[in-house]
């Protein structure tokens, strides 16, 4: 063994199987005191990530549990990391390229201010995180092998799905920063009604095809504060655009299963719904502080149970006008595609009941922001 991967060694001994202070500086002190082991040690926490993927877990999972158990520079260092390791990793798909996208304006080492034991203790403290991640369900993505052997399960987009794809991010961006309630729900409603076209497109495409698509899956991150009322609202979503969706609280996120084009438009309405909502609220907030009351916990935690459940009911009523009934046999055929790829993944599931929902002001605004917000019924589509 070398003196380099020795050091290594001796700092993963001392710091990473013993969850002692002592043995964290104990590391961190080895580590420090010898310059010519970071390329052995940057090499170790590739090592760490890829066996992350192994056990299911993706690039914008691993950086979100990062955030949320450490601090931002741990962040950087595991998105330096990531970026690193995804040069000799294979291909993985069209979600993993994007999220590799996104992780590299986070991925530059930070600055270590001449402070070689501070910089090995969060390297360390990101390792002992890394090496103690669980397994996760596999996510299926255009990598998967087909029955040919080959990848590429999902059909290419092509050029006009994308033309519609940005008409629909162009939509819901103008419904966001509207001040005028009125144009938010137009443009939301637009946006309702191409996402609604665009899935039966793809949904008559896939039945025709040689080699249909089948389901598949991506992870949405569900983030405090009031994530239960967050999770509500993307179950809500994904049901009325034909998903499923199972959260995951301990590590704030809720898995999405269904059609790539239905995926598509559950992350898409579910960011912009939460960008509405918190604009909605922060403008019921200021209206109750000019009443004379107080911004309260409980006043959030309602508004937005309030919200998740009015936009549900709203979406379930609109999902219902959607297609023809001639369409009806294809959709139904997917959705059993759905639940049963759902049902081999999740195999136990239990259900969660709303807490903290318990004033009336908040469940009034939130009620009332969804009705403003969401979208009318669509029009039958031909």
């Amino acid at each position: 063994m070398t003196s380099t991967a020795s050091t290594v060694e001796r700092a993963f001994r001392a710091a990473l199987y013993d969850d002692t202070d002592s043995g964290l500086d104990t590391g961190a002190s080895l580590l420090a005191a010898d310059p010519a082991a970071d390329a052995e040690l940057a090499r170790r926490g590739e090592e760490f990530v890829a066996t992350a993927w192994q056990r299911g877990w993706q690039p914008a999972d691993v950086v979100r549990l990062v955030r949320r158990e450490l601090e931002e520079a741990h962040a950087r260092l595991v998105a330096g990391l990531i970026r690193a390791q995804a040069g000799r990793d294979r291909p993985r798909g069209h979600r993993w390229a994007a999220q590799l996208d996104v992780l590299a304006g986070e991925a530059a080492e930070p600055a270590r201010g001449g402070d070689r034991f501070s910089h090995a203790t969060a390297v360390l403290e990101l390792y002992r995180l890394l090496l103690r991640l669980p397994s996760l369900e596999p996510l299926e993505d255009a990598a998967r092998p087909h029955a040919n052997g080959r990848g590429a399960a999902r059909r290419d987009a092509g050029g006009a799905a994308s033309r519609m794809l940005a008409r629909i991010r162009a939509l819901l961006a103008k419904a966001e920063a509207t001040g005028y309630p009125e144009e938010a729900e137009a443009l939301t409603a637009k946006a309702q009604e191409l996402m609604a076209r665009h899935s039966v497109d793809e949904a008559v495409l896939a039945a025709a095809a040689p080699a249909p698509d089948a389901p598949g899956a991506c992870r949405i991150g569900v983030e405090p504060p009031y994530e239960q009322a967050k999770a509500v609202l993307l179950d809500a979503v994904a049901r009325a655009n034909h998903c499923r969706a199972v959260w995951n609280e301990p590590f704030a996120f809720s898995t999405v299963v269904g059609f790539e084009a239905d995926l598509e438009a559950v992350e898409l309405l579910h960011t912009s719904l939460l960008v509405q909502a918190t604009h909605a609220m922060t403008r019921a907030e200021a209206a109750q502080r000019a009443g004379g009351r107080k911004r309260t916990k409980t006043f959030r935690q309602s508004f937005l149970a309030a919200y998740a459940h009015r936009v549900g009911d709203r979406l379930a009523a609109a999902a219902e006008t959607q297609v023809t009934e001639d369409l009806l046999p294809v959709l139904a055929t997917r959705a059993i595609a759905v639940t049963d790829h759902m049902e081999r993944m999740f195999p136990d599931t239990t259900t969660s009941r709303l807490r903290g929902v318990s004033d009336a002001a908040g469940w009034t605004e939130g009620a009332r922001a969804a009705d403003e917000a969401q979208v009318r019924a669509r029009p039958r589509l031909p």
